[in-house]
């Protein structure tokens, strides 16, 4: 692991000296300069109800200015969430994955499920236990679920139909793979097969590190469910119905698809290969803007297809766009 962790506030449940904590669920937060939003979101956990008892790794991916340590350190130190904050001193949504999970298995021996919300959502109160009972239900690895965008004012919401804001499944049960960490549960022994660093490094900037360890784990035969009704709602700023952001968007998921799919097979048959697919994808990508843009009667979201297939081509020639680079554009 290249992260330096420092954990920075130890609530009461990890006392030193004191018994190993009991908490079969650990919920991991990061967190990167929205106080005031993480404060909303530890609140809709702080609300579960629930009977199983959970614990929160807030993970502060600003090593300098430490809002959210500030924000959050005085809520677990009181009491009202067990849990831990730390310093992810690496900076990347990967980096401060990697921290949180690997401080889960090493501070909480009992814990078998791992939960991850970001800190510009908020769950609902029984978010936690469909989590969980749907991964005892299926026998699954890991459950995914909705985040529904909660458009802030300027937005337009009609992009909402957009697939950028849209979950792949539609109904609770088995589904091949997930492609989101925003909202999801890992059980403990995916983890501890899969070892650190469970996200790549290098999708540090550019997202898709969480697709990456997916596809890593499906090689690896574990099983994946999905819970429609686990929804976390996703405070979506104005900006990202803004056409810009929708096509950077756009042109960075065919650059991670086209990454993912070479990491899978890197042989030269296998290069071949998945220029091919991108060729195919881009030479069918006006019926499918067409397709789109009737369905959702918005030429913007029917873009989608081409912007996809541009940047899976874009990334054959080393171009992919760093869309976390900037925070404060995202």
């Amino acid at each position: 692991m290249n992260e330096s962790i420092t954990i920075e506030t130890v609530s009461p449940c990890l006392a030193p000296g004191g018994e190993p904590p009991p908490h079969r669920v650990v919920v991991t937060l990061p967190t990167f300069r929205r106080p005031d939003h993480l404060r909303k979101t530890l609140a809709s956990l702080a609300a579960q109800k629930t009977t199983r008892r959970f614990a929160v790794i807030v993970m502060e991916n600003d090593a300098e200015g430490r809002e959210g340590l500030a924000a959050a350190g005085p809520i677990l130190a009181a009491g009202t969430l067990d849990g831990i904050v730390l310093i992810a001193h690496e900076r990347g949504n990967c980096a401060a994955y990697n921290a949180g999970w690997l401080t889960a298995l090493a501070r909480f021996p009992a814990m078998e499920y791992l939960l991850v919300i970001d800190d510009d959502e908020w769950a609902a109160e029984d978010w936690i236990d469909r989590l969980v009972a749907t991964a005892e239900a299926e026998g699954a690895d890991f459950v995914g679920a909705p985040q529904r965008p909660v458009f802030e004012s300027g937005a337009t919401e009609s992009y909402g139909r957009h697939p950028v804001f849209t979950s792949h499944y539609s109904r609770t049960g088995t589904v091949p793979i997930l492609y989101s960490s925003g909202n999801v549960l890992i059980r403990r022994r995916v983890l501890e097969a899969m070892g650190p660093p469970f996200l790549d490094l290098s999708f540090n900037f550019i997202g898709g590190g969480d697709s990456d360890f997916y596809a890593r784990c499906k090689r690896r035969g574990f099983r994946f469910a999905w819970c429609q009704e686990a929804a976390v709602f996703e405070t979506t700023p104005a900006r990202r119905t803004e056409y810009s952001w929708l096509q950077a968007r756009g042109l960075r998921n065919g650059a991670i698809s086209t990454l993912i799919e070479r990491r899978a097979d890197g042989s030269p048959a296998g290069r071949l290969r998945i220029l091919a697919k991108s060729l195919a994808m881009l030479a069918l990508s006006p019926w499918r803007f067409l397709r789109l843009a009737l369905r959702t009667s918005s030429p913007v979201i029917g873009l989608y297809p081409i912007h996809v297939a541009i940047g899976r081509l874009m990334a054959e020639f080393g171009k992919v766009n760093e869309q976390y680079r900037r925070p404060e554009q995202n």
